[in-house]
C-alpha cells in the first residue's frame, strides 16, 4: 500500500531562499536557540525519541510532518500509518469499487452477447448494501482520524478531506435512497464517485492528477489546431465529394461525407487510422487525384500533430512532475531536520547551560535507540547504524546527521554467500567447472534446442488430430531434456552450494520450473506407464495424456525466458517492465479511475440500447430463414461483425468495450452503432473516452516509459552482462529525477519548522 502524506499541497519555500546571497554559509536560524522554547507537550526523553521516530518514517515516505506529535496522537499516528491498516484500508476500497460487478446491472453471468446470455444471478436486496455501508464505516474512521492528527487548521487547508467528508456523505444518502426504494433505483449516483477513495488514499494518484491538470492548457494549443487542422479539411471533402448528378460517382459523398456530423466523424477516425483506407476507396476508385486529400489530412494530422501532441505532453508534465517531486524531497529534508531538532532538544539540559555545547548535535546512543524503532527496509536500517556507530566522541553534527540518510538513495548491494569448500579433488573440479558462466550459456543454448524440437514436432502434427498423434518421440525429448535440467541444477547447486544457488534469482526460477517439470513427468510415468511407439493410452484422471505432454511443453517453453539475464539490453527492457508494474501504479490507478467513471456513465446512458435480433436458444431452424430475411446487415457494421457481446449493459461487459475502443480498432463501428440505436449525441461520450485515454493517457503512458528505460540505461552502461541479473535498479519516481532536484537550504527547512502547527521550536 502506497504511504500517502495527510497534507498533499504544495510547500512554500521559506522567504529567506531569496535573501541569502552573499552569506558565505547557511546559519542556522535566531528563533531556535532558546532552549525554554525547545519543549514539546510531556518534556521527557521517551517522548522525544517517540518524535524522532515518526519523523524519519514520515521522511522515508515522503510524508508531511503537519500532524500532532503529542504522545497519544503519536501511538495513533503511527497505528494509521501501520501494515495492518494501511492493507486494511486499501481491501476495503477494492471491495466498495468491485461492488459494481455484482449490483444492478449484474455481471454474474457467463457471457455478455445478448444473443446467449440468461437472465443473471443477482444478489438479493440489501446484501451489497451492508457490505457498502460497512466499507463506509471504514471510511468514516479514516476521514476521522486524519483529521484529528492535523488538527483544524490544517484540514481547513486541506482541499483532500472535505471532499472526502462530502463524497463520504452523499455516498451515505444515496445509500438511504437505495434501501427506501427497495433497491429499484435506475441510477445510483454514489457509484460515480466511488473511485474518489481510491484517489484520496494515494499521494502519488494526487500529485499525478495535479499534474496533468496544470498540463491541460499547455495542450489546449494543439487541440486547438487539431481541431482546426480536422475542421478545415471537413469542409474541403464536402466541396470536393458533393451530390453529383451521376449515381456511379456518389459513393463518397453517399458513405462518409452526406452531412458535417457524418464527414467531421469519418474524417475524425481517419485521424486514428482506424478506417485507412476504407475512407477514400470510392473516391480513390472515381479519381487517383483525390488520394491527395486523405494523405495530406492523415499526414499532418496523425503524423505531426499527434506526436507533436506526445511530445508536449511529455515535456510539460515532466516538467510539473518534477515540480511535485522537488516538494517530495523537501519533505524528507523538513523529517529529517525535525527528527534532529528533537533529538538535539532531548540531548540540551533543562537549565540551558549546555546549550551551545549540544546546539548542532545529537547523541549517538539517541539515534541507535531512534534506529531500531523505525520501520524502515532492513538494508538501510544496517547501513545507518554501521556508520552512526562510527562516531566514538558520542556525538554527531548536523552535516553528518543528514548525510546518515542518504543511504535511503542508495540501492541494496546483494551478496552472495561463499562458496562451499570441498576436499575432494572431483568435487572441487565440479564446482570449478560448474560455477563457470559459460555453464550457463550452455544451459541456454540446450534451452533453445528444446524449444526447436517442439516447434518442429507441432509443425510436423500440426494437421494431425488429437486422436491420431504420436506422443511418443514428444515424449522421449522431453524426458531427456528434463534429466539434462535435473542434472544442471543438482551440479550448480553442488558448486554454489544450496544458500548460493538460491542466492541468485535466475537459479531460482530455473530451478521451481524443473522441479515443476519433474513432478508432471513423473506424474506421466505413474498414470499412462513408460512411453513406446504408438503411445495413445486411454485417458485416465483429471488430465489426459496429450494435455499432460501439453503442459510439460509449455514449461518448457516459459523456461526459455532464463536467456533474459544472460542478454544486455534485453535484461533492461524486461527490468524496466517490471519497473513499472512496481513504480507506476499511480499513473495506472488513475487511469482504472477513468474506466471506472466511463464505464458507470456508459451504462447510465446506453444500457440496453442495443438489442440482438433475437436469442440463439429460442431460434429454431423453420425460424432462421425468416430471421435473415427480416434482418438486413450492413457489411462492416456492428451487426455484420458480430461485435453484440461488445454493451454497456453490465460492469464488466462496459470496461471490455471502452479498452476495445481504446486501442482504436474499429472504434467507429462502436460509434456508428450507438449513434444509430440512440442519438448523434451518443458520439461526444465516445470521442471524448479516445480522447481522454487513447490521446491524453496512452502519450503519457509511452512517455514515462521513456522517462525509466533512459533513467535505467544510462545507469546501465558500465554494468557488465554478468552482473545484470542481481543488481537491483531502485527506479522510483523520485529517483528517475533525482539528478535535476535542488536540495533544500537550512533557511527553507527551519523556516518551514517554524511553521508546524503542533512542534514549538521557536
Amino acid at each position: 500500500m502506497e504511504s500517502e502524506p495527510l497534507l498533499t499541497g504544495s510547500i512554500n519555500y521559506g522567504s529567506q531562499a531569496n535573501n541569502n546571497e552573499g552569506s558565505p554559509r547557511t546559519k542556522r536560524l535566531s528563533y531556535s536557540v532558546y532552549p525554554e522554547r525547545c519543549c514539546i507537550e510531556g518534556d521527557d526523553e521517551g517522548l522525544y525519541l517517540q518524535q524522532a521516530v515518526v519523523f524519519i518514517e514520515d521522511a522515508i515516505q515522503y510524508r508531511s510532518i503537519n500532524h500532532r506529535v503529542d504522545r497519544s496522537s503519536i501511538r495513533l499516528y503511527r497505528w494509521y500509518y501501520s501494515r495492518i491498516w494501511q492493507w486494511g484500508l486499501g481491501l476495503t476500497i477494492a471491495v466498495v469499487l468491485m461492488l459494481a460487478f455484482i449490483e444492478r446491472p449484474s455481471s454474474l453471468s457467463y457471457t455478455s452477447d445478448p444473443r446467449f446470455r440468461i437472465p443473471p444471478w443477482e444478489l438479493p436486496c440489501g446484501l451489497t448494501e451492508g457490505i457498502e455501508m460497512v466499507c463506509l464505516i471504514v471510511f468514516a474512521i479514516d476521514f476521522a482520524t486524519k483529521s484529528y492528527l492535523i488538527g483544524w487548521e490544517e484540514f481547513r487547508k486541506c482541499l483532500w478531506l472535505i471532499f472526502y467528508i462530502v463524497v463520504i456523505s452523499a455516498s451515505v444518502i444515496d445509500w438511504t435512497l437505495t434501501l427506501s426504494m427497495e433497491c429499484d433505483e435506475s441510477l445510483r449516483v454514489r457509484r460515480l464517485i466511488r473511485p474518489f477513495f481510491l484517489l484520496q488514499n494515494s499521494s502519488l494518484m494526487k500529485k499525478t492528477l495535479k499534474c496533468i491538470k496544470r498540463t491541460l492548457p499547455e495542450i489546449a494549443s494543439v487541440f486547438l489546431l487539431l481541431a482546426l487542422h480536422l475542421c478545415l479539411f471537413t469542409m474541403i471533402g464536402m466541396l470536393l465529394f458533393a451530390k453529383g448528378e451521376d449515381p456511379a460517382h456518389n459513393g463518397e459523398w453517399q458513405s462518409y461525407f452526406r452531412d458535417l456530423p457524418t464527414s467531421l466523424s469519418s474524417l475524425l477516425v481517419l485521424l486514428t487510422t482506424a478506417n485507412n483506407p476504407d475512407v477514400m476507396i470510392p473516391a480513390y476508385s472515381v479519381n487517383r487525384g483525390y488520394s491527395i486529400f486523405f494523405i495530406l489530412f492523415s499526414g499532418f494530422g496523425t503524423y505531426f500533430l499527434m506526436n507533436l501532441l506526445t511530445a508536449i505532453i511529455y515535456n510539460q508534465f515532466r516538467g510539473y512532475l518534477l515540480m511535485s517531486i522537488q516538494a517530495s524531497i523537501l519533505r524528507r529534508r523538513l523529517g529529517i531536520r525535525a527528527a534532529f531538532e528533537v533529538l538535539s532538544c532531548q540531548g540540551r539540559d533543562k537549565d540551558g547551560s549546555d546549550l551551545e555545547k549540544h546546539l548542532e548535535r545529537v547523541r549517538v546512543d539517541a539515534t541507535l535507540q531512534v534506529m531500531t524503532k523505525v520501520q524502515m527496509k532492513s538494508y538501510c536500517r544496517q547501513a545507518i547504524i554501521k556508520k552512526v556507530q562510527q562516531f566514538t566522541d558520542g556525538y554527531i553534527q548536523w552535516v553528518h546527521f543528514r548525510r546518515l540518510f542518504d543511504e535511503l538513495d542508495k540501492d541494496p548491494v546483494k551478496e552472495h554467500p561463499p562458496k562451499p569448500e570441498y576436499r575432494s579433488r572431483t568435487l572441487q573440479r565440479l564446482q570449478v567447472v560448474f560455477s563457470h558462466h559459460y555453464v550457463t550459456i550452455l544451459g541456454n543454448a540446450v534451452a533453445l534446442a528444446n524449444v526447436m524440437c517442439i516447434c518442429t514436432i507441432l509443425m510436423l502434427d500440426s494437421e494431425k488430430s488429437v486422436g491420431v498423434r504420436d506422443d511418443y518421440y514428444m515424449e522421449v525429448i522431453n524426458c531427456f531434456f528434463t534429466l539434462y535440467y535435473l542434472m544442471e541444477m543438482i551440479l550448480k547447486i553442488v558448486a554454489f552450494g544450496c544458500r548460493g544457488y538460491l542466492s541468485y534469482r535466475n537459479n531460482i526460477f530455473d530451478g521451481l520450473l524443473t522441479v515443476c517439470l519433474m513432478v508432471v513427468q513423473i506424474s506421466i510415468f505413474a498414470t499412462y506407464s513408460f512411453p513406446h511407439p504408438n503411445w495413445n493410452p486411454v485417458s485416465r484422471g483429471l488430465l489426459s495424456l496429450w494435455e499432460m505432454v501439453r503442459l510439460v511443453n509449455m514449461l518448457i517453453v516459459f523456461r526459455f525466458l532464463r536467456i533474459i539475464p544472460d542478454i544486455k539490453l534485453m535484461a533492461l527492457v524486461a527490468s524496466t517492465l517490471v519497473d513499472l508494474v512496481k513504480n507506476l501504479r499511480a499513473f495506472a490507478g488513475i487511469l482504472l479511475v477513468v474506466f471506472y467513471v466511463f464505464a458507470v456513465l456508459g451504462i447510465w446512458l446506453f444500457q440496453g440500447a442495443i438489442t440482438a435480433p433475437g436469442k440463439m436458444s429460442e431460434i429454431t431452424n423453420s425460424s432462421m430463414e425468416n430471421i435473415t430475411i427480416n434482418f438486413t446487415m450492413e457489411c462492416g457494421s456492428y451487426e455484420q461483425l458480430g461485435y453484440w457481446p461488445n454493451n454497456f449493459d453490465d460492469f464488466a461487459s462496459s470496461l471490455v468495450l471502452l479498452y476495445n475502443i481504446m486501442v482504436v480498432n474499429n472504434w467507429q463501428v462502436f460509434m456508428d452503432a450507438y449513434s444509430r440505436y440512440t442519438t448523434e449525441w451518443s458520439k461526444v461520450y465516445f470521442v471524448s473516452w479516445w480522447l481522454t485515454s487513447s490521446v491524453m493517457w496512452v502519450n503519457l503512458f509511452v512517455a514515462l516509459i521513456l522517462e525509466n528505460f533512459i533513467y535505467k540505461w544510462d545507469r546501465s552502461v558500465t554494468c557488465p552482462v554478468e552482473d545484470v541479473e542481481w543488481t537491483g535498479y531502485e527506479s522510483t519516481v523520485q529517483l528517475m529525477f533525482r539528478e535535476h532536484i535542488q536540495e533544500p537550504t537550512e533557511e527553507e527547512l527551519l523556516s518551514q519548522l517554524h511553521q508546524h502547527p503542533h512542534l514549538h521550536l521557536i
